[in-house]
C-alpha cells in the first residue's frame, strides 16, 4: 500500500500557492522539541491511504529532509499558506484509532511531554517495525484450476497436491510435506498454470497461548465478594461513580471478584484490561485467567517484538477478550473496551521514570471516562491519591476485609534490632532464625524480604575512611560477589572490588551492609537442608525465569524464597506459613513525602503473603524503628490507622492529594551552568505564579538527594499549589521562553512519584 522512493532521487515540488479550493490536508505531529503539529497536503495519488492514527514520511525543514511523523487528523479546506506534500504512508491502516489519539494527546497536555513521544509509547516498537513477519512465497490454486486439472492427466501424487491447497494457500515445503511428495509434482502443476504464487508477509512468533484443556468455573463468593461484585455490575449499568476502589486485604479474593467481574464484561461480546505492577506478578495472573477465559493476550516489556506485536494485533482483531499486562498494556488497542482494572493500584511502578511521565493509574481513569466504561482500582493498601478521592466521593469505595473461607490474619510481631542486632553476627536475629526452623520442620515455606540488591552495600577503609564511590553518581559502590565486582545501581559503571583500599593500601578493607546475595549466603548456611532461591534484578534476567522461579516455590521445590520487593505483593502460595522483613527501615528515612507511605504498604503487602492456607501463618518483622506509626500500623493490619495518621500531615504541608505538585530537574556536566539554568527557571516561574491563586510556590533550586548521576549534576525545583493547572501553564511558558545553555537539561515531573 505505501509507495517507495528513493530518497536520492526524491525532490520535494515547490509548494503550490493557496488556493480558497478545499483541499485534502494531514496534520501530522513529528518528533520535535516542543510540542507542535504541521499540516502537509495530501496528493492525490495517497488520498485513500492517508487516514489518522498512521504514519507517513513528510519533508521537514529547508532541506526537506524527510522524516516520520504520526498523521493525527485529515480534514478537507482550504489553505491559507504554501503546503509541502506528505511522501510516503508507511501504514496500510491506522496504528491508533481516534479515541487513542485523543487520549495520547490528552497525556501530551497534562504531563507536558512531545505528543510524538506518547504516540511512540503507546505503539510498541515490534508493532511499529512489523516484528516477527517477513516477506514469503505461498503457493495457492489458480482460479480455474478445476477446468484445467478437468483436461489432464494428473499423477496420484498431483491430486494430492491439489487436495493439500484446496484447504489453503501454504509454502511449498509444508504443501509437499502434506501432499506427502516431493518438489516435481509441484513444479509441474506450477508449469501448467493449476498453481500460482503470490507474495505475503506472515506472522512467524504467532503460537497460540499455552490454554488449558478444561477451563475451571466460578469460586463461590463470601458476603463482601458478592457486595463488591455487585457494586461493578451497577458500574457497568451505567450508574454513576463509574471508578471503584475495592479496598480489601490480602488475600480476601479481590482476583476472583476481578474474574467474575470480566466474565460478565465478556459475555456481552466486550474486551477487558487487567494491569499489574510487577512483571513478576503477570505470569500467575496470566495462568488464573487462563483457566477461566483460554486465550489471554500478554503484554509487558519482557516480550520479544515479534510477540508483542503477535499479541497487539490479536487485540486490535478483537480475537481475544482479556488483555493482562505491565503499566503500557493501559494502551491496548482494544476495540470493545467494556472494563479496566488495575490492580495493586497504590504501586509506584504504574508511573514511567522517563518521557513520557505519564502514571497509569490517571490515564486508566481518562480512559474509562472517554470511552464511558468502568475502571476498577485494587489494592490491599490503597495510594492516599485515591483514598481521598473515595472519601470525596468521586470514586465508590467497597470494602473487603475478611479473607476467604473466614482464614484470619497473620499475626506480625516485630524485632527491635537495637537490642537484638548485639545477639547477631548476621541479617537474620536469633528470634527470626528459630521461626525459619519452626516453619521448615513444620514443613512451610518461608518468605524472606530485603529490598537491597548485591551482597555488601558500603565498600569502606576503617584506617583511611576512604569509600568506594561511583566517579559518575553520588553514590556508593555496591558489592555483587557473583562476579567480584562493585557496581554502581544506577548508571552500571562497575570495577574490580579492592582486596585493599585504592587510596592507602591496607588490607583490611571493610565490606558492610547486607544485601540479599548475602542474605541469600547466609539462610544456605544456616539451613543447609533447605533449598533457596533468590529472586531480584539481578537473578531474573533471563527470559521466563520469573514463571520458572515461582513454579519451583509452588511446587514445593524450593522451601525458602528470598528477593526484593518483586516478592511482596500479589503472590498466592497457601503453604507460606512464615513471613520474615529482614529490614524495615531501607525506605523509610529516604527524603520523600511519600517513604512512611511506601513503607507501610511494603510491610503489609508482604506480610499478606502469609497466612494463606490451612497452616496459618505468622510475620516477623525487624526494625530499628518499631514504634513509627507506619510500621506499627503494619503490624496491626490497619490502613485506615495509618491514612488517619498520614493525611493530616500531607494537608498541613499541602502535599498530594490536598494539592498539585510539579517537579522540575535540571541536570548538565557542568554544575555550575546546571545551578544557573535552575535558577533562571525557578525565576521565571515565581514570576508566573505570583500573580495566581493563593497557595502557589517554587521550592529551589537546591540539589536533588541524589546531587549526581551518570556524570551529570542535578538540581530539582518543585512547584506546589491546590490545582495542576495553573502548574502546568506556568512550567509550559518556561519551556516556551527559555533555551537551555549547551549540555545543559531539564525536565518536568508532573505528579512525581520517584522524589530522589
Amino acid at each position: 500500500m505505501s509507495i517507495q522512493r528513493n530518497l536520492f532521487d526524491f525532490a520535494v515540488p515547490a509548494p503550490p500557492a493557496p488556493s480558497g479550493e478545499p483541499r485534502r490536508i494531514a496534520t501530522v505531529q513529528v518528533r520535535r522539541q516542543r510540542l507542535q503539529e504541521l499540516d502537509y497536503l495530501v496528493p492525490d495519488e495517497l488520498r485513500d491511504i492517508v487516514s489518522p492514527g498512521c504514519r507517513v514520511r513528510v519533508p521537514l525543514g529547508r532541506g526537506n529532509r524527510l522524516v516520520e511523523a504520526y498523521c493525527v487528523r485529515v480534514e478537507d479546506r482550504a489553505a491559507d499558506r504554501p503546503l509541502k506534500a506528505v511522501a510516503d504512508v508507511l501504514d496500510s491502516r491506522g496504528l491508533l484509532d481516534p479515541k487513542m489519539l485523543r487520549l495520547t494527546r490528552w497525556i501530551a497536555e497534562y504531563y507536558l511531554c512531545e505528543h510524538h513521544a506518547v504516540l511512540e509509547t503507546a505503539v510498541p516498537a515490534g508493532v511499529r517495525q512489523q516484528a516477527g513477519t517477513r516477506p514469503v512465497v505461498l503457493l495457492r490454486l489458480a482460479d480455474d484450476a478445476a477446468r484445467l486439472a478437468a483436461a489432464k492427466q494428473l499423477t496420484a501424487k498431483q491430486q494430492a497436491v491439489l487436495a493439500a491447497l484446496a484447504e489453503g494457500p501454504l509454502a511449498a515445503e509444508a504443501l509437499a510435506r502434506r501432499a506427502g511428495c516431493g518438489t516435481g509434482p509441484i513444479q509441474k502443476l506450477r508449469s501448467l498454470g493449476l498453481i500460482i504464487t503470490e507474495k505475503t508477509r506472515v506472522p512467524t512468533a504467532c503460537r497460540p497461548a499455552d490454554a488449558p484443556q478444561v477451563r475451571q468455573s466460578h469460586l463461590q463468593l463470601n458476603a463482601s465478594q458478592r457486595e463488591a461484585l455487585a457494586a461493578i455490575e451497577d458500574a457497568l449499568a451505567g450508574n454513576p461513580p463509574s471508578t471503584i476502589l475495592l479496598h480489601g486485604v490480602t488475600g480476601s479474593g479481590k482476583t476472583e471478584v476481578y474474574i467474575q467481574a470480566i466474565a460478565k464484561v465478556v459475555s456481552a461480546g466486550k474486551q477487558a484490561i487487567v494491569l499489574v505492577p510487577e512483571i513478576s506478578l503477570t505470569p500467575q495472573t496470566v495462568e488464573r485467567f487462563r483457566t477461566r477465559f483460554g486465550e489471554v493476550a500478554v503484554l509487558h516489556s519482557h516480550l520479544s517484538d515479534a510477540d508483542r506485536h503477535h499479541h497487539w494485533q490479536q487485540i486490535a482483531r478483537g480475537d481475544v477478550a482479556v488483555v493482562v499486562g505491565a503499566r503500557s498494556a493501559v494502551f491496548a488497542p482494544t476495540p470493545r473496551l467494556g472494563l479496566i482494572v488495575l490492580d495493586e493500584e497504590h504501586e509506584s511502578s504504574f508511573k514511567q521514570d522517563s518521557a513520557p511521565r505519564y502514571h497509569a493509574r490517571d490515564v486508566a481513569l481518562a480512559r474509562a471516562g472517554a470511552e464511558g466504561i468502568p475502571l476498577v482500582l485494587g489494592s490491599a493498601t490503597p495510594s492516599l491519591e485515591s483514598w481521598r478521592n473515595a472519601q470525596l466521593g468521586k470514586f465508590r469505595l467497597i470494602s473487603m476485609p475478611h479473607r476467604v473461607e473466614e482464614r484470619p490474619l497473620p499475626h506480625v510481631g516485630t524485632i527491635d534490632l537495637r537490642l537484638e542486632k548485639s545477639a547477631s553476627r548476621g541479617a537474620l536475629s536469633r528470634r527470626l532464625a528459630q521461626a525459619i526452623t519452626a516453619a521448615l520442620d513444620d514443613g512451610g515455606q518461608v518468605i524472606l524480604l530485603l529490598n537491597r540488591r548485591g551482597f555488601a552495600t558500603h565498600i569502606q577503609c576503617p584506617a583511611c575512611g576512604f569509600a568506594l564511590r561511583c566517579p559518575d553518581c553520588d553514590i556508593a559502590l555496591t558489592h555483587h560477589r557473583t562476579n567480584h565486582t562493585a557496581l554502581c545501581h544506577y548508571c552500571d559503571y562497575q570495577v574490580p572490588a579492592p582486596a585493599a583500599c585504592p587510596q592507602c593500601g591496607f588490607g583490611g578493607i571493610r565490606y558492610s551492609g547486607v544485601g540479599t546475595q548475602k542474605l541469600e549466603a547466609e539462610v544456605r548456611a544456616r539451613f543447609p537442608q533447605a533449598a533457596v532461591l533468590r529472586m531480584d534484578t539481578d537473578s531474573m534476567q533471563a527470559p521466563g525465569a520469573h514463571s520458572k522461579a515461582l513454579a519451583a516455590f509452588r511446587r514445593g521445590e524450593v522451601r525458602i524464597l528470598l528477593g526484593t520487593q518483586m516478592i511482596a505483593k500479589g503472590l498466592d502460595f497457601p503453604n507460606v506459613t512464615l513471613v520474615g522483613v529482614i529490614n524495615a527501615d531501607t525506605a523509610l528515612h529516604l527524603p520523600d513525602f511519600r517513604a512512611a507511605e511506601r513503607t507501610f504498604q511494603l510491610v503489609t503487602q508482604v506480610a499478606g503473603r502469609t497466612g494463606r492456607g490451612p497452616k496459618g501463618g505468622r510475620v516477623l518483622v525487624q526494625t530499628f524503628s518499631p514504634d513509627h506509626p507506619a510500621i506499627a500500623a503494619a503490624t496491626q493490619h490497619d490502613y485506615a490507622a495509618f491514612a488517619a495518621g498520614e493525611l493530616p500531615v500531607r494537608e498541613a504541608l499541602g502535599y498530594p492529594p490536598f494539592g498539585a505538585m510539579v517537579r522540575i530537574v535540571v541536570r548538565g556536566e557542568n554544575g555550575a551552568a546546571a545551578l544557573a539554568c535552575a535558577e533562571g527557571i525557578a525565576q521565571r516561574l515565581r514570576a508566573a505564579l505570583s500573580g495566581g491563586e493563593k497557595g502557589l510556590r517554587v521550592l529551589g533550586p537546591a540539589p536533588a538527594p541524589f546531587a549526581r548521576l551518570r556524570g551529570m549534576y542535578r538540581f530539582q525545583i518543585h512547584l506546589h499549589g491546590p490545582e495542576a493547572d495553573a502548574l502546568r501553564e506556568a512550567v509550559a511558558d518556561a519551556r516556551r521562553s527559555l533555551e537551555p545553555p549547551e549540555g545543559v537539561q531539564w525536565i518536568a515531573d508532573v505528579d512525581p512519584i520517584d522524589m530522589l
